[in-house]
């Protein structure tokens, strides 16, 4: 399924040292890239030139290095003691967005993993396909969408895959059709069950019907809105800190125990959506990661209902333990 990348001419600097053309920083400040602006360094931090690029730099690496794939940040909380592997960051980078075939039916657009769902969908509506959306709803990347199955208003981003470019620990880089994976709600995962590597979404294929360009982008601006109406936006959060329980809403269970405005640190239960946790504007990552434990013990001591996470959260623990 993979085929091995070659090496390219060396870079300048950091970068040299691995033979790549991307941009590499040291102890860069996670917060500059998480949606809920705090949390620790990265020890690393690689910006890859491109697809290739990545495939270089990743055969370069330490076997025994840590790696976290980011794009927008928007469903990750970084520990205050920060990251000691490297972080590749795949927004604006794996950013090809293309239609590859177009006929009177539909067309197939290849997304990478960088390019942000937003615009995916408003790309899909000016080209008169129609289906993405629900897209214009998720704040991330297409590589995260694939990764937890991400979805809104009745769609999810697996029903649109027809199959997906993916990237291993070695640099290898192949394709994959989503049946070699399980699909869940807000959950993906690979059956093969020997495979011992770690593996990032590269990119989609996503297959789309043609459609009226005026009615798609009316149902991105409905859509906006309503997350407008419902949504804190005006803080910065993760989006929802926890999966919907089957057959009732995560905020509606958080909110029937008191919960809406709880507080610890810098970090709140956000009032106007229970299942938002907010930076005030001075929250440590050990805020946020401890009310998001407060809420769960709560909601599960008072309902019987264990919630799931839907944030990631990754690395060390540190200020203020």
């Amino acid at each position: 399924m993979y085929r091995q990348k070659t090496c390219r001419p060396s870079g300048t600097s950091e970068a040299s040292l691995y033979g790549v053309s991307g941009e590499i920083r040291i102890n860069e400040p996670m917060s500059r890239h998480t949606s809920w602006r705090t949390g620790g360094n990265a020890r690393r931090y690689y910006l890859p030139a491109d697809l290739e690029d990545l495939s270089v730099f990743l055969q370069k690496l330490p076997i025994d290095e840590p790696v976290y794939m980011v794009g927008l940040g928007s469903n990750l909380l970084v520990r205050d003691g920060g990251l000691p592997g490297t972080v590749i960051a795949a927004h604006a980078r794996l950013n090809d967005l293309q239609i590859l075939d177009r006929d009177q039916t539909g067309g197939l657009v290849y997304a990478g993993a960088g390019v942000a769902c937003a615009k995916v969908a408003r790309f899909a509506a000016r080209n008169q396909l129609v289906g993405a959306e629900f897209l214009a709803g998720i704040p991330g990347t297409i590589g995260g969408a694939l990764a937890m199955n991400a979805g809104c208003y009745g769609t999810e981003t697996w029903q649109l895959v027809e199959q997906v470019r993916v990237v291993n620990r070695s640099g290898e880089i192949g394709l994959r059709m989503p049946d070699a994976y399980t699909i869940g709600y807000r959950s993906v995962k690979l059956k093969t069950e020997s495979y011992n590597q770690s593996e990032w979404f590269a990119g989609a294929y996503i297959r789309l019907e043609s459609g009226d360009e005026s009615e798609s982008r009316e149902k991105i601006r409905r859509l906006l809105a309503l997350r407008v109406s419902s949504q804190p936006l005006n803080k910065p959060n993760a989006g929802s800190v926890f999966r919907n329980p089957p057959g009732n809403h995560a905020a509606r269970l958080i909110e029937s125990c008191g919960l809406k405005g709880s507080q610890i640190g810098g970090a709140i239960v956000s009032i106007k959506h229970a299942n938002f946790i907010l930076n005030t504007g001075h929250a440590s990552a050990k805020d946020i990661e401890g009310l998001i434990l407060m809420v769960k013990d709560k909601v599960e001591q008072e309902t019987g209902v264990a919630l799931i996470q839907e944030v990631r959260i990754i690395g060390a623990a540190g200020r203020g333990t």
